[in-house]
């Protein structure tokens, strides 16, 4: 790296950190979307104002710009998981094609009619109108993964609808991908008035061939690394230079086959990066890794990317085009409309989603913005208009697309939501606790603060606890038992000193409620095995304390997430009822990164896991891992 391009890469990181510092106090202030303040302040920094950032600066830098689009089609592949998507598989097809086919020729159509409205298009000839209006097209079929992701982890959204789109969002950034290096190929052709025949056509699909085998090969390139013993930052380091070598051999392609062949053959990258985070997120055992190498190193590819796009627009092309750039975020708006009531009919989904099914797919980000780059580049005359009418539509979809993503998740009641002042609008885990003591006090205390709904039951008259709701009974004799309603309760404690009544209440409970975590004290081994025989868990206190102790001696860190000490961390248990995951292998799921699976119950079983265990429906896992994490777990086990 020669010392020009140091310096200018330097600049270039400080105007980074200054960009996501902006960007992050706009979003905490004014709920401004990050990417957009990303690119304001990369328009503050660049040409068109401060020039921190100048077209000699930007052209040095464009290796970084390549890089963060590999990133994008990796981010863009590995959220392609074929086997969670198999319960909608159906309405993910209709939707797909509905919204890919009708809003690509349909905003085609309007685009070409409209073109004398359009500064840049209105001198051209009528065949590269079509070929610009594809490219609009093309563009307007792309949805942002990582928007869609952000909105349904913030909504805790899980349900048909939910999943539909997700399936239909990362399905679509791929089939775009694909229709752009068709589109892309042919709008060269006509533009630079070569000849579109035969010849032509049999050589686009050579290229997309050696694209799709390219790609093979470097998911399995991928592969090779991920199995060597290295550290995790050697892996992102050679997953960052997977992506920029993807570019730099397809520019060597496209060199050479011009001198060798006189054709420039053209493989696309982009295509290349997709296909490959396929591969390694859906036929190996390393998906979990590559996607959190993915997951820490986002944030800086988004910083990367639209700062630089940022720079590279012009305020005064921005100003004039802003216009006809809300004409055309309507025009894409009633396509994917009427994409959407096309999709629903086909897919014969609920009526209710008829006239909503549009607005899950309003937002774009990274995939967008770089098919408009890459036509930027290639069209310097026009490229630069068409790529800052682009992201001015992107810029209002990024503001509109995510409270209407939010309001249809709610409209079709799958948000999970707390309420405002009120109990979880998901399901409201229920604790009972027989006896009164200072001990119960505090357990009951304990389980609310990780939102139990708790109830102490006691024989002690006229006493109250402020924060806990108590019921009295006049003994502990079965008929006072059966006044109690109990049909709700997911775990029931019995805590009563004297062993014999904890047993006839476990027993009466046994065979009329059927409560599953039944858990009691005792004080002697005489009925160890008679709660055994009723499915009752059982602790002896001083013995409990006695091995809690023990294990804090010989593995301190074990008991403190055990005891909940560490703030960072949580363990919860949580029932797999997504049908999806049935069947698959722990090694297989998407789950967040730092979460860990220590043990699944299944019938009465205790499994200790591993990557090899499958899941079945009823299974009760248990995980440990940060709060939020862990309710995007229960997101997705939870269907």
């Amino acid at each position: 790296m020669d010392l020009l391009i140091l310096k200018h890469l330097i600049g270039f990181i400080l105007v980074a950190i200054a960009a996501y510092e902006i960007a992050k106090y706009l979003q905490k202030k004014i709920k401004f979307p990050l990417i957009t303040g990303l690119i304001l302040t990369g328009i503050i920094a660049g040409t068109s104002l401060l020039d921190f950032l100048h077209g000699e600066s930007l052209e040095n830098l464009q290796f970084l710009n390549e890089i963060a689009l590999a990133m994008i089609a990796f981010s863009a592949g590995a959220e392609l998981h074929l086997k969670e998507l198999k319960s909608r598989i159906n309405s993910i097809k209709w939707m797909t094609i509905s919204q890919l086919l009708i809003t690509f020729f349909l905003s085609s159509i309007f685009i070409f009619f409209i073109s004398e409205y359009i500064d840049f298009m209105k001198p051209l000839s009528v065949t590269h109108k079509i070929a610009i209006a594809t490219l609009f097209g093309t563009i307007f079929v792309a949805r942002s993964p990582s928007s869609a992701i952000a909105v349904i982890n913030e909504m805790r959204a899980r349900g048909a609808f939910t999943k539909t789109v997700m399936g239909v969002t990362v399905v679509k950034d791929v089939l775009v991908i694909i229709l752009f290096a068709i589109t892309f190929a042919i709008s060269k052709n006509i533009i630079n008035n070569e000849a579109i025949n035969l010849l032509f056509f049999i050589i686009l699909i050579i290229e997309l061939l050696t694209s799709f085998l390219f790609g093979y090969f470097a998911g399995k390139i991928l592969e090779f690394m991920f199995k060597r013993h290295l550290h995790f930052k050697v892996k992102t380091f050679f997953v960052l230079l997977m992506g920029y070598s993807i570019y730099f051999i397809a520019h060597q392609i496209e060199h050479y086959s011009l001198i060798l062949i006189h054709h420039k053959f053209t493989v696309e990258p982009l295509l290349i990066g997709i296909i490959a985070s396929f591969v390694i997120t859906n036929y190996t055992e390393f998906r979990n890794e590559f996607e959190e190498i993915l997951e820490k190193i986002s944030p800086y590819v988004f910083i990367t990317f639209f700062t630089l796009i940022g720079a590279s627009l012009s305020v005064q092309v921005l100003l004039s085009v802003f216009k006809i750039a809300i004409i055309l975020f309507f025009v894409r708006l009633i396509t994917m409309f009427i994409a959407g009531i096309i999709g629903v009919k086909l897919a014969k989904d609920p009526k209710e989603y008829t006239f909503v099914a549009w607005m899950p797919y309003l937002t774009q980000a990274g995939v967008a913005v770089g098919l408009a780059t890459i036509i930027a580049h290639e069209f310097t005359s026009w490229g630069r208009e068409f790529e800052t009418m682009i992201i001015a539509i992107i810029v209002i979809n990024q503001i509109v697309g995510p409270p209407l993503f939010k309001w249809v998740i709610k409209f079709v009641k799958e948000s999970h939501l707390h309420h405002e002042n009120h109990a979880n609008e998901d399901k409201i885990y229920n604790a009972m606790i027989f006896s009164l003591d200072s001990t119960s006090i505090e357990l009951a205390r304990q389980l609310k603060l990780h939102n139990w709904n708790v109830k102490i039951v006691t024989s002690l008259k006229k006493h109250t606890v402020n924060d806990i709701e108590v019921i009295q009974i006049k003994n502990y004799q079965i008929q006072n038992i059966k006044k109690i309603e109990m049909s709700n309760c997911d775990s029931i404690l019995l805590l009563h000193p004297k062993e014999n009544i904890n047993y006839q209440i476990a027993q009466w409970i046994y065979e009329n409620v059927g409560t599953q975590n039944l858990i009691s004290a005792v004080s002697t081994s005489k009925y160890l095995e008679k709660f055994k025989e009723i499915n009752t868990l059982t602790i002896e206190p001083k013995l409990a304390m006695i091995s809690f102790l023990d294990h804090m001696v010989r593995s301190r860190n074990a008991v403190t997430l055990l005891l909940g000490l560490d703030n960072e961390k949580d363990t919860i248990d949580i029932e797999l009822k997504n049908k999806d995951l049935a069947g698959l292998l722990i090694r297989e799921l998407s789950i967040p990164s730092e979460v860990s699976i220590l043990s699944i119950k299944r019938k009465n079983n205790i499994i200790m896991s591993h990557g090899y265990t499958s899941l079945k429906i009823g299974d009760i896992i248990t995980v440990i891992g940060s709060r939020d994490d862990l309710n995007t777990l229960i997101n997705k086990f939870e269907e």
